[in-house]
Formats: structure tokens, sequence, C-alpha cells
């Protein structure tokens, strides 16, 4: 779900991603978490396999200078013109359920002129005519009973007997997902008619959380004229979406994601700050001794990840006040991830930037799942559709990297 920046920017809202409400009313009975037995493997950098000469590369990666960019960075939608670039330059296919909402219907006309990315559209074949999209009835599927099958296999251990798991596939998102599993379709956006989690709850029983992942997170790419932020007035926030008071345990899982994550869409070093009111334990309380120990995991279980915190906003953000704060540490001063102690400030956080500052704000965009699922509001129009589906295409071409394939 996503959204664009603020009023005075309002002739490119057909350029950029609307996140009308946050997740949390929509996930705070949900539980996210789960567990896997795999191990993580480094991600290989999506960015690497594209042309350096090509303005569908970020960063230029000795120099660190945008290809294609003026001196204002990525604002201004050019984190979508890239996304959508990157989606034309290996076509994957995408998966949308929700057949039935004319959003749906109008956003694939445009992605289909645009030629981001092959489509599935599951609905009734006979009201649904796009040309150039693949249309599926779930129930009337030949690959109906083999999805089913599968399922019930999938969730033998918790009960589902194949007559259930028949049942469960006509369902569209439930049928999507097992597109996915079944390497049918590469990723699925979903959201418009559907909540979070019932968007996410599919997507946890089939597809399960990436190797080496106990954790589904979302993250918001900001983007400001602010260029001495960042890289290049862009940063990465976290968790902005999904979980509500993280673990120290959990916020460590998250700035692990959100480092592969910035490292995988921008094709930079990700420099992590873990916020909190206070910097380098100058202050006490619960939330602050949290993300004290969330640095001292992430250290000790990622050292390869460049993390630091506790750190205050501006001694993460600001090399003056890094200084006097924090002057030994690597991040401060030079943050381009942030990660919030919990999903209050996250939300709160990016919705100020995004607001007062002008920041268009892509996101949330999902992590720690085996396969891209991407969610959409249900207050999104068709051009936020077809922005989710080209960062789900992006990122199921980072998957193709990360796995060889």
């Amino acid at each position: 779900m996503l959204r664009a920046a603020s009023s005075m920017y309002a002739t490119h809202v057909t350029q950029t991603y609307v996140c009308a409400e946050s997740t949390a009313n929509r996930t705070a009975d949900f539980n996210t978490s789960t567990t896997v037995e795999r191990m993580a493997t480094p991600p290989q950098t999506f960015w690497q396999q594209v042309d350096d000469n090509s303005t569908k590369t970020f960063y230029d990666r000795k120099h660190h200078q945008p290809h294609g960019f003026t001196q204002k960075g990525l604002f201004m939608s050019e984190f979508l013109n890239h996304m959508k670039h990157a989606a034309k330059s290996n076509k994957k296919t995408i998966v949308l359920p929700e057949g039935e909402d004319p959003r749906t219907l109008d956003a694939a006309r445009m992605i289909v002129e645009e030629d981001i990315a092959n489509l599935v559209i599951l609905g009734n074949p006979d009201e649904i005519h796009i040309d150039g999209v693949t249309v599926i009835n779930p129930m009337h599927s030949d690959q109906h009973e083999r999805y089913a099958q599968k399922f019930a296999e999938l969730r033998a251990k918790k009960g589902v007997t194949i007559e259930q798991a028949r049942a469960q596939i006509n369902d569209a998102t439930y049928f999507g997902t097992m597109m996915v599993k079944m390497g049918d379709a590469d990723g699925l956006v979903s959201g418009a008619c559907h909540s979070t989690a019932d968007t996410l709850r599919p997507a946890l029983q089939i597809l399960k959380t990436a190797p080496g992942t106990k954790l589904v997170s979302a993250f918001f790419i900001m983007c400001t004229e602010k260029t001495e932020f960042g890289e290049d007035g862009t940063v990465l926030f976290a968790d902005c979406g999904l979980n509500i008071n993280p673990t120290a345990n959990e916020l460590a899982e998250i700035a692990h994601a959100s480092a592969k994550s910035w490292e995988a869409f921008m094709s930079t070093p990700a420099r992590v700050a873990l916020l909190s009111y206070s910097t380098m334990g100058s202050a006490g309380g619960e939330t602050a001794k949290k993300v004290q120990e969330a640095t001292s995991i992430v250290k000790e279980l990622y050292p390869a990840v460049d993390a630091d915190g506790d750190l205050q906003l501006d001694a993460a953000l600001v090399p003056s006040v890094a200084s006097l704060k924090a002057p030994d540490s690597e991040v401060a001063g030079a943050a381009n991830v942030l990660v919030f102690p919990n999903l209050e400030a996250g939300n709160i956080g990016y919705k100020l930037v995004q607001r007062f500052a002008g920041a268009e704000a892509y996101g949330p965009i999902l992590q720690g799942i085996a396969k891209p699922v991407n969610d959409l509001s249900r207050g999104c129009s068709a051009e936020d559709i077809v922005g989710v589906v080209a960062i789900t295409a992006t990122q199921a071409q980072m998957a193709s990297a990360d796995s060889g394939e």
C-alpha cells in the first residue's frame, strides 16, 4: 500500500504510491512471526545483474554517483521509475487475485501498456477481456487439483484434509499464492479488497519465511530533496507497517533484513541506525535498553551489517551532532537505514517526514517472505497497484538472482 508524498506534489500522483492507511489496525491480531530451519545465504546484489551503462542502475558503484539523476537525487518518483525500468528488463509473472475489482482491471491495462510484467488475473474469463493478460477462474482451473494436493501436503501437520484443501484453493488468494509456490507465477499483489491478514496468512502458510528468517517486516523507501541525508536524500525506514512492539531479537532481525533490502534495491552499502530517545546509553528506560540489546545482537549474529545504536535521530543523520554524541560510531551521522523501536514510532516517523518534508514514501514493502508478496491499501488507486506490481516484479528478479536462477 503506497502513497504519494503530499498535496504540493499532487501533479505527480499517478507516478507515486499511496499508503492511505497504516497496516497496524489491520494486523494487530495477526502474528506474522514463524520459524524455519534453513540457514541464510549471502544475497547476490540484484543491481549487479543490470548493465552499468543503463539508467536501471541506481548508483555508480565506484563513485557512488546516481546514473541519470539530477542533484536532487531520487526525488519526484525516480525510485518508482527505476522499479518500472528494472521490471521491464526481465519481465516476471505477477498474479492479481482480485479480478472482481475495477481498480485491478484498470491497473492491468496500464501494466500491459507499459510492458512492466506478465499478468495473471484471477476472476471470470467470461467477464474480463484484457489483451495480453491471462485470466483464470480458480474453481475451473486444470491446476486446481494439483494445487490442492500440494496444499494438503504442506498443511498435513495442521490436520488439513484433501477435501479441506480443495475448498481452500477455491479462494483466489490461496490459489494465487499456490501459483507462486509451484513456480507458475513469480509474485503476488493483493489487498485492494482484502485485509493485510488475508494477504499474509496464505503467504506464511504456503511460502513460509525466507531462508534464515523468522519474521516478516515492512519498510518504506523515503525520497526527499534533503540530499545531505542518507544516500542523496534517500533513506529506508523500518518497521513502519507490521510489527507493533518487536523484541530485541526481532529488532535485530528487522535491522538485518532491512540492510539486505537496502543493498539489493540501492546497490550501496547499508549503514543501519537503531533508533531511540537515547544515544549510546545516554538515557535509561526499557525501550532504550531494548534497542541497545538489539544492537548487540546485530553485531554478534550479523557482523557484516554496519549497524550501531542506540542512536537518536539527529545523531544518526547529522554529522555535527554525531561527532558530539557518538564520536566513535561509523554509522552515526551517515545512516541510510533507520530502524525504529516500535510501530508507533515508525509509523508516525515516516508520516512526519512525508507530510512536513514533502517526501515521497514508497511502501510498506514486505521483506522476509520466501517469495514476493505485497499488500495494498483498500483505498488504493489503479496507479498504486501498478507501482506495487513494479516493485514486486523487481523483488522477484532479486530472488531469482539470489537463488542463481
